[in-house]
């Protein structure tokens, strides 16, 4: 069955920068009717429609099933209906969160790269096609019926009938001939002008005939331009598609080649397809972040894992005849905690085998995986985001195992991996390794924030003081979380005075801190500067943060880019957030520094 259901397709674009100075572009995609949602990236475009068009038609096809189900005529065949197949769902994801690990070892992993390349038809149809209907609309004038000329009068016509008398009276048959000759002089006179009239007429016909005729050609010749203005953009369209394609698919060729020859950003793109192309649950998160470094060829992956409350439950439904009602059977909790922990251990063991199965390149020597969750901690009620598991696994002793007889848990540990007895628990371990933070424009820092009071203008602080301050709350904002704050040396610090790292996986990462302690609003220069900036330090944000504000200009340019602009009064309130007051005073710092010139 066909069906077009893309009125309830609904895609937010977006696109953010990887540490790598690439852009990875993000799609976050809703399906209306199914009130469901999921967020994909890629480093291609291309590629990221592909996966948008598939996990569309997955959706789709559900959504059909949805509507095939509310259309049963009978309640009792509609609920039994409803049951029957909501109990086949349920199996069908039970059986798939039971089968996460055996799932991946039928599949090659391997990227199928001519699968990634553009091979479509440019479809657009060449609009010349339509010139002869458009010409048939100009339809030439019917040719003129003239008017034809009456026949000339013979002076014949005109002779007089004579009697006998006329014949003997010779001025009676003078009279009657003269009369006759008067009545044919009269009638070629008016028939001279009936043929002048005809003639004209005639004449008018011709031209106006002739002047419809001009016209259409006149039309034609318009339409037959317009045609061809059109044919020749469709040709340029169809140049510039087939030359991107070109260009998309030798991209693809270049990335396979850099990708053998174990070119870093190359391997981690690589690895990224890899994951991408992993199906799972459509409840269960799919985001990463991958690090490679080619010195040790270990792989480091930062991976997002479901939550205890992202396990399907549901076990069956059957339909209670008697109360006309369907009911639920659900796992337990007991049963959601063995099955989160089982899940946890077949995913980690999953994303290894996956990636070193789809090692063409023989570029990866070991993998670093740190499993990331975002859940409700129960002990404190607060939401939190923790490594709970993490493992190294060399690829010589990972490929001898089999997988498809392996307990999880038993393997898990028996790689020295590192989590708690209880990971539906969520309780913290610390990772084997995280992001690289080490920065030859790092300095030693020193504390301000105590040294200022509800007094103190920051507008007129000492510029270096200012610098570490910022430090200081940042880095106070950022320990809450894990992360640090380090400045950098003023001389050499290319257009950053402070960098942090953020340990969240997918929302963190690098991040560039700009200070501008000025008495004027900030122009949008100093924000391209900074995005300039993020760029080149292959930065996953920029923070720009001054004592003034910033112009519109400034603002719009900041808009939709990874760029969180902070004016005077954001300052004060970060500082009063952790405990320390003070006051930002333009007009007073200008007078200040008037003062120092």
């Amino acid at each position: 069955m066909s069906y077009d259901y893309s009125s309830l397709h609904e895609i937010d674009e977006s696109t953010e920068y990887t540490r790598s100075y690439d852009t990875r572009y993000i799609a976050e995609i809703k399906h209306l009717g199914l009130g469901t949602y999921r967020v994909l990236k890629d480093l291609d475009s291309y590629i990221l429609d592909k996966k948008i068009e598939a996990q569309f038609f997955k959706w789709d096809e559900q959504w059909n099933k949805v509507e095939l189900r509310n259309k049963a005529n009978s309640e009792k065949e509609n609920n039994l209906s409803t049951a029957e197949e909501k109990s086949l769902e349920a199996k069908t994801l039970q059986d798939a969160v039971s089968n996460l690990l055996h799932h991946t070892l039928d599949i090659d992993d391997t990227v199928d790269w001519e699968s990634l390349k553009d091979f479509r038809k440019f479809k657009i149809p060449n609009p010349i096609n339509g010139l002869t209907s458009e010409l048939k609309k100009h339809k030439e004038p019917t040719p003129p019926v003239f008017r034809e000329k009456s026949a000339q009068p013979q002076s014949s016509y005109f002779s007089p009938k004579l009697s006998f008398i006329d014949k003997v009276i010779p001025s009676f048959r003078k009279k009657k001939e003269d009369k006759a000759n008067q009545e044919f002089e009269m009638a070629l006179e008016s028939w001279k002008k009936s043929v002048q009239e005809t003639e004209a007429y005639n004449v008018s016909l011709q031209s106006e005939f002739e002047r419809k005729l001009l016209a259409v050609e006149d039309g034609k010749d318009k339409v037959r331009s317009h045609f061809k203005e059109l044919e020749k953009e469709w040709l340029l369209q169809q140049e510039e598609h087939y030359a991107n394609q070109k260009e998309h698919n030798d991209n693809i060729d270049i990335l396979k080649g850099r990708y053998f020859s174990c070119d870093p950003r190359s391997v981690i793109e690589y690895c990224e397809m890899v994951l991408n192309n992993s199906e799972y649950p459509d409840s269960f998160p799919k985001d990463f972040d991958i690090d490679y470094n080619p010195e040790t060829r270990i792989l480091l992956v930062e991976y997002v894992l479901p939550s205890p409350s992202q396990i399907p439950t549901l076990l069956d439904v059957k339909y209670i005849a008697t109360r006309k009602e369907l009911k639920e059977s659900h796992l337990s909790e007991a049963q959601v905690a063995r099955i989160y922990d089982e899940s946890i251990y077949k995913i980690t063991l999953r994303t290894i085998h996956e990636l070193f199965e789809a090692d063409q390149a023989d570029a990866l020597d070991a993998i670093i995986f740190n499993g990331w969750v975002e859940a409700i901690n129960k002990a404190t009620g607060k939401l939190v985001n923790n490594c709970i598991v993490s493992i190294q696994a060399g690829k010589p002793e990972f490929m001898e195992i089999n997988l498809a007889h392996v307990d999880p848990k038993t393997c898990f540990k028996n790689l020295k991996g590192i989590g708690s007895s209880k990971l539906s628990g969520i309780v913290a371990v610390q990772p084997i390794a995280q992001i690289n933070k080490e920065d030859k424009r790092f300095v030693s820092s020193y504390d301000v924030a105590d040294r200022i009071n509800e007094g103190n203008n920051l507008a007129s602080m000492d510029w270096e003081d200012f610098e570490h301050l910022l430090r200081e709350i940042f880095g106070k904002e950022f320990n809450s979380n894990g992360g640090e704050v380090k400045v950098t040396q003023a001389s050499r610090d290319g257009g950053v005075d402070a960098i942090a790292f953020d340990p969240d996986p997918i929302r963190g990462g690098k991040i560039v801190i700009q200070a501008k302690r000025y008495t004027n609003t900030v122009g949008v220069a100093a924000v391209r500067d900074l995005y300039g900036t993020v760029l080149n330090e292959g930065a996953t944000k920029g923070i720009l943060v001054t004592t003034a504000d910033y112009g519109p200009d400034a603002y719009e340019f900041a808009s939709n880019k990874p760029i969180t602009l902070m004016n005077g009064s954001n300052l004060l309130y970060l500082l009063e957030k952790h405990g320390h007051k003070a006051r930002i005073d333009l007009a007073e710092a200008k007078r200040i520094q008037k003062g120092l010139n």
